[in-house]
């Protein structure tokens, strides 16, 4: 076994263990070298011992020339002047300082192309000059690299070729497209290295000399180098040399917060004078510490929020550049100086003398001996120091790592390890990296994106995975492609049963067109809201898309002949000419009434090329999701006299998501799906639903030659995501403290990046795994992806598995289970999960795809019955509302149709609904039966709600009071009544009272009463009685429904409670009750208020609904007897209840005559 230095065991060469086989490696990065050592780790395993070993290689050439920073290589060309179409630049640099122009070529009027390292960065520049010839952004700046002053060799290549500029540092290449004129830079016949041929000449650029070495320069395949050493005529030399001296600076590396550097003082010296240099990514750390002679007390030097403290001479780099700091004390007087800057230098005097002790700290303290000589309050410090000088004596690093002078432990001597993980950037999406010496940090704030590299989108894929997540319709950010490169855009999600994605465009008015011809068309562009690249993944996603266009014409054609050319046409996204129209198909060139044979020529396939002067229109939805949107569209036929034509292009609608309920049912433990193998070299992401009964079992996995990724149920509370990406095998692990397994949907998403690897079940916190430091960082994985199983076909899934994405890619399950044995497309039951979506009574309904919610029994509507019905009612509006079997005997009013009800009797009733009103005395329900028992709810005079229940016509009503603040306040009240038998539940807003009440039977319900007995001013929404919704009933069902509506009648969103309705206080009220004493008192919390008005002007209302309930068959035969009898008394105590109704409300408006019914 055979390791190159610094490399771990992990990392070693296996040699053969026979004298006939053969090993062979390739090396992944190219190795520059002179010498090569090789290093026997370990015995042959039998036992013996011998070492061969053939290395493969290519001999490399190299040309140096090193500049002291004071002077320039110029290179002339053959021509005086030429445009630069094609230029091929490339090199290797070493820099001494961290700022210096590298390249420079100029030209005419102030055009120029700059390549210079500022504070250890390298900048393209290309800029065209003259700001009054070009425009002001004519000009180009790309930055690369970090920490180019490092003293190592980087390469530089620049790849120009007509407007495509490739800049490539040390194999990281930026590649931009030079708009306009960058093609055609007009320079000069001069390319100077290493610094600017005349100061001043270029303008704002810094004039700093290249200080350092290059290697091996081209131009266009020229070796500028070789060149200079033979003196070419074309070439200019400065004061250099050819040859790359080592620099004389020996610099030091605090690795870790065990790191300290000891080294002698100047033991009772009234001055103390320190200078160094250092660089780190660190905001805070020890650099110097230090005891004073014969004293308890010394002097530490430390770092401390480094962006702040260390500006020195503007250097906005701050972090990761290289420092200066002196330090001076002087009998009772310090000085500290940062970055040579005097101005800012820091003095103080101190009320003792100053004698030199008998040790400095650098960077730390030691963990044992006499650590009294070191201050160890703050933090070690991790980055690295040169030109460490004590008295003005510089120190030998060399001697100290011989150990001949100081003392020092964990580091590294002659080298300056600090690395930018910052470069290349792997926060994702925009993320802003920022690092410490161990480790880097994304900022993903305004990305739209979370994670520790910003990976994992914060927003739904689709407006599908809104809405079932129980949102309503509104605008919504949705991310089309999951965590892939494309951003967030904004569309509107339009909730209904089926779901719609509007995203809209800027320009969807009509528009009307004159003048165009095939010389002078009129062209429109239309830019949505979104990109194409955007607006493709998310029609993609989709189930449906289509876009209406209307065309109006008054002599325009369209068409023309089928045959001949367009004289209108559209383009969409595949930047195609389209010559069909709204309503028709791809490819036959016709429009909606050609396809349905419905053109008011015959002769022609569009109604616009009938040519007639009058105005007609070919309008329809163009719904070939490949061509959809429309992005520009033609018009070149309104230059005739009166020929005008006008256009209107609607928003991109969609409908659906494929892939969010595109599943597979896994019915055997061999069964699974294999897909094409998993990239997700440095993200991955995978998420997914399922349900199952079985204990455990394997969701996906995808293997490499050592890595691999895997996601199982390990037990039924218990999911486990493993992988290895070189590092050995890690697991993270969510436990549950329910079954998984319980055959509902449950969602898993797992995610892995360069820092750490997540797992999330459903709502359960997130469990995560940090990557080891400075590890294997790639998941490199060639086989196929099992999904349901693994290749040794053991542990397989038992379930479904539903939205399988990885890396926002969504799998297509349903289609690869078509020809897999024993797995089957879709996966049923969905309303065991998601059934809690449906509200206020709503029935989950199962479906292929997904469910929906059955609103019919409720009083709500909308995609899970949470849309109010409300209705607005004007002076004269009723609404009757009878049950069928009543309705169709009452047209008789037969004394038999009155037996027919005479015995029945309700145990309980469930009555919801909510008002606005401002008018008092009001009636807001009333339940009658035939014979005088009632339910009604009143709003007294003075606002307050009161529930009278008379259930014995013989006996005066039980009366229910709530004495709160006025209730008609035009503000929102939610009434919920439920009766069981004795006890009555009343909940208002969110006040509750219980009361026991006696039981009154028989009960019926009576129409036969005035119908205006007091007249309603407000808005009623939400109605419900038991199974019955009389509103919903009246607006959406009139035409099938037992109902009678009279007067305007109109739905309203009166109902609707508005933002300012969510005010929550807490008050406790107490409650009179006329039939008798209060049982209990129960608070309201959180009671809900409202600030809208009542809408519109407010007009008296009066609304009837008439409940009568069928009775069983066989239970009236056997009371036939008891009728004579029942009605009797109900019409004894006619008068009775009409009087009690009067004398509470103090009516004040009578109804007429001839209405005879009760109504709510």
């Amino acid at each position: 076994m055979i390791c190159c230095k610094h490399w771990t065991p992990t990392e070693a060469f296996s040699g053969n263990t026979n004298s006939d086989s053969v090993i062979y490696y390739k090396l992944q990065h190219s190795i520059k070298a002179r010498f090569l050592r090789f290093v026997p780790l370990d015995w042959n395993p039998n036992g013996r011992i011998g070492m061969r070993i053939e290395v493969y290689g290519c001999t490399y050439r190299s040309e140096v020339v090193g500049f002291d920073g004071k002077s320039c290589l110029i290179y002339t060309f053959n021509q005086k002047l030429m445009n630069a179409l094609k230029d091929v630049i490339s090199l290797k640099f070493k820099a001494m300082q961290s700022d210096g122009i590298l390249l420079h070529r100029k030209g005419q009027n102030g055009d120029h192309i700059t390549l210079k390292l500022i504070k250890g960065k390298l900048s393209l520049l290309i800029n065209l000059g003259d700001t009054k010839t070009h425009p002001s952004n004519a000009q180009i700046n790309i930055t690369l690299g970090s920490l180019l002053d490092d003293q190592h060799w980087h390469s530089v290549l620049i790849e120009h070729f007509n407007n495509q500029v490739n800049f490539t540092v040390d194999k990281h290449t930026h590649h931009f497209h030079a708009k306009g004129e960058f093609s055609y830079l007009d320079l000069d016949y001069e390319l100077s290295f290493g610094g600017i041929p005349v100061p001043g000449k270029s303008g704002t650029l810094s004039h700093r000399n290249f200080h350092g070495c290059f290697e091996n320069i081209y131009y266009n395949g020229v070796n500028i180098i070789d060149l200079a050493r033979r003196h070419k005529s074309q070439i200019y030399v400065g004061n250099m040399s050819f040859s790359c001296l080592e620099p004389r600076v020996v610099p030091v590396t605090f690795l870790s917060s065990s790191s300290y550097l000891a080294l002698p003082g100047t033991s009772g010296q009234d001055e103390v004078f320190i200078s160094f240099q250092f660089r780190t990514w660190n905001k805070e750390g020890l650099l110097l510490s230090s005891k004073l002679h014969q004293a308890s007390d010394g002097f530490v030097l430390w770092i401390n929020e480094i962006p702040k403290n260390i500006r020195g001479r503007g250097n906005e780099a701050g972090i990761g550049g290289w420092h200066s700091v002196s330090f001076s004390a002087k009998r009772n007087r310090i000085s500290v100086t940062v970055d040579n800057d005097v101005m800012s230098s820091a003095h103080a005097s101190i009320p003792l003398q100053i004698y030199s002790g008998d040790a400095f700290y650098f960077g730390g303290c030691p963990n044992s001996g006499n650590i009294s000589e070191c201050n160890t309050s703050f933090g070690a410090f991790q980055g690295c120091m040169r030109l460490i000088s004590i008295g003005n004596k510089g120190v030998d690093m060399i001697s100290v790592q011989q150990n001949i002078f100081g003392n020092f432990s964990d580091l590294q001597i002659d080298l300056c390890g600090i690395i930018d993980r910052c470069l290349p950037n792997y926060c994702e999406h925009g993320g802003g990296c920022s690092q410490s010496w161990n480790s880097f940090y994304c900022n993903c704030a305004n990305t739209g994106y979370k994670g520790a590299t910003c990976h994992y989108p914060i927003y739904e894929q689709s407006c599908e995975a809104y809405k079932h997540r129980g949102n309503t319709s509104g605008f919504y950010n949705i991310d089309s492609d999951g965590s892939g490169p494309l951003r967030p855009f904004l569309v509107y999600c339009n909730m209904t049963d089926t779901t719609w994605t509007i995203i809209q465009h800027n320009n969807t008015n009509l528009t009307r067109v004159k003048s165009a011809n095939r010389e002078n068309p009129h062209t429109v562009f239309f830019k949505y809201s979104a990109s194409l690249d955007q607006l493709q993944a998310t029609i993609n996603h989709a189930e449906h898309c289509e876009q209406e266009l209307a065309y109006h014409c008054k002599k325009s054609r369209i068409l023309d002949k089928p045959d001949g050319m367009p004289l209108s046409w559209w383009i969409g996204r595949t930047n195609e000419t389209q010559t069909y129209w709204g309503g028709s198909l791809p490819a036959v060139q016709k429009c909606a009434c050609g396809l349905e044979g419905s053109c008011i020529d015959s002769q022609h396939y569009c109604n616009c090329d009938a040519d007639r002067d009058e105005w007609t229109n070919d309008t329809g939805f163009l719904s070939y999701k490949e061509h959809l949107p429309v992005t520009e569209i033609v018009i070149t036929d309104t230059n005739r006299p009166n020929s005008e034509a006008a256009y209107k292009l609607g928003p991109l609608l969609c409908r659906g998501d494929r892939t969010f309920w595109n599943s597979a049912s896994f019915n055997t433990e061999t069964s699974y799906l294999h897909f094409p193998t998993f990239h997700g070299e440095l993200s991955a992401d995978v998420s997914f639903f399922f349900k199952t009964t079985a204990s455990s079992g394997v969701f996906l996995e995808n293997l490499g030659i050592q890595d691999f990724i895997r996601i199982e149920l390990y037990s039924p509370s218990e999911v486990i995501f493993s992988f290895d990406v070189g590092n050995g095998p890690s697991e993270v692990t969510v436990q549950s403290l329910t079954s998984l397994n319980d055959n509902q949907w449950h969602y898993v998403k797992a995610e892995r990046n360069i820092k750490e690897a997540s797992l999330q079940v459903d709502h359960l916190p997130q469990s995560s795994l940090g990557a080891p430091p400075d590890g294997h960082i790639r998941l490199q994985l060639n086989s196929q992806l099992f999904v349901g199983g693994t290749a040794s076909r053991q542990k397989g899934f038992l379930g479904c598995i539903r939205s399988l994405q990885l890396n926002g890619m969504a799998l297509d399950l349903e289609e690869r289970a078509k020809i897999t044995p024993g797995v089957e497309p879709g996966c049923p039951g969905h309303c065991s999960s998601y059934g809690n979506l449906c509200h206020n009574g709503g029935k989950c309904r199962e479906k292929y795809s997904g469910f929906s919610c059955d609103c019919t029994l409720s009083a709500y509507s909308g995609p899970f019955c949470k849309k109010e019905i409300s209705a607005y009612f004007e002076t004269g509006t009723s609404v009757t509302y009878n049950f069928q079997e009543y309705y169709t005997l009452a047209k008789n009013s037969t004394s038999h149709a009155s037996s027919f009800y005479a015995d029945m009797t309700l145990n309980r009733e469930a009555i919801t609904f909510a008002f606005r009103t401002t008018r008092t005395p009001s009636l807001l329900l009333y339940v009658s039966s035939f014979y005088k028992e009632y339910l009604s709810v009143i709003l007294t005079r003075s606002g307050s709600l009161q529930i009278r229940y008379k259930l014995d016509s013989h006996q005066d009503p039980d009366v229910f009071s709530i004495n709160i603040k006025s209730m008609a306040d035009g503000r929102l009240q939610q009434v919920k009544i439920n009766r069981e038998e004795e006890m009555l539940f009343v909940e208002v807003i969110q006040l509750t009272k219980k009361k026991k009440i006696k039981p009154k039977t028989p009960k019926n319900m009576d129409y036969h009463k005035q119908a205006n007995s007091q007249g309603f001013i407000g808005c009623l929404s939400s109605v419900q009685f038991n199974h019955i919704a009389p509103l919903k009933a009246a607006l959406h069902h009139s035409s099938s429904a037992p109902v009678i509506v009279r007067g305007r009648f109109t739905e309203s969103n009166c109902g609707i409670l508005a933002g300012a309705d969510s005010t929550s206080s807490e008050t406790t009220h107490s409650f009179a009750d006329h039939s008798g004493p209060i049982d209990e008192q129960e608070p309201l919390a959180n009671a809900i208020k409202s600030d809208a008005a009542i809408i519109g002007g407010v007009i008296a209302v009066v609304i009837f609904v008439i409940l009568c309930i069928t009775a069983i068959a066989i239970r009236i035969y056997k009371k036939k007897g008891i009728y004579s009898k029942n009605e009797v008394k109900g019409s004894e105590n006619e008068d009775s209840a009409e009087s009690a109704l009067k004398s509470e409300l103090s009516m004040q408006n009578t109804a007429s005559e001839n209405q005879k019914e009760y109504f709510f």
